[in-house]
């Protein structure tokens, strides 16, 4: 009886580690390289990302796919470059400013997690559609709670161009309070929810913090104001924005922890791009920010933490972008899909492995206003050697990451067989995503 008590055990026990994995991937919006203590902030304490970077891996390389929010999205939820599934640029309220429309075709993580019985769920922001098709719960995740839209013109009344875009599935909601502690909230109460169910999950977690307006609860303000003596009222706004939004980042954990879910949970941390300087965001040692094609502006924080499986204080240098996270996840909950896609599972990267990607990279932006014009503008990347234009109007840049990481030495003149070399493959790139609409179809 003993033993077959023990062989009973033992088969339960195993069967209970080779459960796939619940998934978090936790977003925040505008957060720069250098705006995490983990990677050398010195005015600014984010324990709890810390505390998810540490209990995991840290990579140095993680690039978001664009410079700026819907793009970098649409990457994460197909596996694709976002001009790919008709997303170069930001979707918006205004259709004679939006440069995006989410291709009925991308097929999205939610709905290739469902082959594994995942119940997904995105809370906060979604940036990838206002209307029907192209709302969360049509396009494959069964629970949303958060915001339709872009940027909100307040964090309080969570409007954008006074409209209304919260939203609990199909239905328009008007809660009280901060947009971030409505995240967390809500974030927490599904996974308490999901405690004891044999259904793993997917939850999605999107912030819309650090981005504008700059408006952090008065409290957190005054105590960041009394720890960092000669802080300016600026930079001192935007670090209170970032560490109230750590601090729901570890109220997350802890539910994670509290429900007993936290040791075959698959949780990631990054950024959608880089910092926005205008505020006050820092990229660390990176050249540029928010909106630019120099690693300021696509070079973000990464970690990834599941105590089951990966190895606590790793570290790697390995070059991943958001799209990754598509077939990570797929890899993870032991989904394989024969649609395809441009990212690469870097499932081995984070369990230690020794994972050797070559490819090329590309970014590219579509925008309005008159520093764009409607035009785009891109980056690419083949091995150590960045090809970039930052702006429609200006001359072709190129540089060597390697030798030159903080992209000070131009060196387009001196090597044009490289940069016709990569122009080349860019262009071929270009003309993949010619053939994608990006714009809504035209209501008569």
């Amino acid at each position: 009886m003993r033993f077959l008590a023990a062989v009973l055990f033992f088969t339960l026990a195993a069967s209970a580690f080779a459960a796939p994995p619940n998934i978090v991937i936790i977003l925040s919006d505008d957060q720069g390289y250098g705006d995490v203590s983990a990677y050398g902030a010195t005015d600014l304490k984010t324990p709890h990302i810390d505390r998810l970077i540490t209990s995991g891996i840290r990579l140095d390389h993680f690039y978001a796919n664009c410079n700026v929010c819907s793009p970098t999205r649409a990457a994460l939820l197909t596996g694709r470059y976002p001009d790919l599934v008709g997303v170069p640029g930001v979707v918006r309220t205004n259709a004679r400013d939006n440069w995006g429309y989410l291709s009925q075709d991308a097929v999205m993580l939610p709905s290739v997690l469902k082959k594994k019985g995942y119940d997904s769920a995105i809370v906060g922001k979604w940036h990838l559609g206002l209307e029907s098709p192209n709302t969360p719960n049509e396009r494959g995740f069964d629970f949303f709670h958060g915001f339709l839209g872009d940027m909100m013109d307040d964090y309080y009344n969570h409007r954008r161009h006074g409209n209304n875009y919260m939203r609990r599935n199909g239905n328009t909601i008007t809660p009280e309070g901060h947009a971030t502690d409505l995240f967390t909230q809500w974030a927490v109460d599904y996974i308490k929810e999901r405690k004891g169910k044999t259904k793993p999950f997917f939850l999605y977690l999107a912030y819309n913090a650090p981005h504008t307006p700059i408006q952090p609860p008065k409290e957190w303000v005054e105590k960041v104001k009394e720890r960092e003596k000669g802080i300016t009222d600026r930079r001192a706004k935007l670090v209170a924005l970032i560490e109230h939004m750590d601090d729901g980042i570890g109220k997350v954990i802890d539910a994670l922890e509290e429900t007993g879910q936290r040791e075959n949970t698959l949780l990631i941390f990054t950024s959608d791009n880089g910092g926005d300087i205008g505020p006050g965001g820092l990229n660390g040692p990176l050249r540029g920010g928010k909106q630019d094609m120099y690693e300021g502006g696509i070079r973000v924080c990464f970690g990834a933490s599941w105590p089951a499986k990966i190895k606590p204080g790793s570290r790697s240098d390995q070059v991943a972008m958001t799209m990754d996270l598509f077939p990570t996840a797929c890899e993870a909950a032991g989904i394989s899909f024969n649609h395809k896609i441009d990212g690469v599972s870097i499932l081995p990267t984070l369990l230690g492995e020794q994972q050797k990607i070559e490819r090329d990279l590309v970014w590219v932006r579509r925008e309005g206003n008159n520093r764009y014009r409607g035009q785009d503008y891109f980056a690419f990347r083949r091995g150590d050697w960045k090809l970039l234009h930052n702006n429609p109007f200006l001359p072709l840049e190129l540089y060597n990451l390697k030798d030159d990481p903080k992209e000070e030495n131009d060196l387009a003149a001196k090597e044009p067989r490289k940069l016709q070399e990569l122009m080349r493959e860019l262009m071929a790139h270009i003309q993949r995503a010619g053939s994608v609409p990006w714009q809504a179809p035209v209501k008569e």
